[in-house]
């Protein structure tokens, strides 16, 4: 498990509630198996999500399987390099995240942090000392809403990137809370479900 971006908050921090946001499909454009920066391309209305969610007072992780890493075919430093562009793209927009966790093994490896395996969550709680059964995950797989419903959190389902195909199977399996056209339309089902929550 690898993390590729700058860690903001400490433990020290006062703790928050976060969404872990998947990456392609979610926030970027899915293009196969991104290789190199230039590459980056937002999804209309991601990184206003964002920046909507973080004025919500919420914490944001990007957490996303990678398993070109292990199998050879992309390089440890170019993925940061994909990921230092993310961020950057994302900051021009005003849309800043806490940190982008990746998992770089292949899925015969078996290990814990590919989701649907909520290593990669559970180390973002550890990081910045939230409750992992108090966040949000958004993502368009069925993976991803597997790793939310491992840890307690509420997920939704994008229908962006590979989340219309992914749909039937993730709601067939009762993997899904939410299921919304965009991580736009998914930070509207949060936002309102944490001004709900502090009434």
């Amino acid at each position: 498990m690898g993390a590729d971006a700058p860690m903001t908050q400490g433990r020290d921090a006062a703790p928050r509630r976060f969404v872990l946001l998947d990456r392609d499909g979610t926030i970027n454009e899915e293009v196969g198996h991104l290789s190199h920066p230039d590459e980056i391309r937002l999804i209309p209305g991601s990184a206003e999500a964002i920046v909507r969610l973080r004025e919500s007072g919420l914490g944001i992780v990007i957490i996303t399987n990678q398993a070109n890493v292990g199998r050879g075919l992309l390089s440890a430093q170019t993925l940061q390099e994909i990921h230092r562009r993310l961020v950057d793209v994302l900051a021009t927009e005003g849309a800043e995240v806490d940190g982008v966790l990746h998992c770089p093994h292949s899925p015969e490896v078996g290990c814990l942090c590919r989701k649907p395996a909520p290593g990669m969550a559970i180390d973002a709680a550890a990081r910045f000392s939230f409750d992992p059964s108090h966040s949000f995950v958004v993502g368009d797989h069925a993976g991803d809403a597997g790793l939310g419903r491992a840890i307690g959190a509420i997920t939704i389902l994008v229908l962006t990137g590979h989340g219309a195909d992914e749909r039937a199977r993730a709601v067939d399996r009762g993997l899904v809370d939410h299921v919304a056209p965009d991580l736009a339309a998914a930070a509207d089902i949060i936002t309102t479900l944490v001004e709900q929550e502090a009434r």
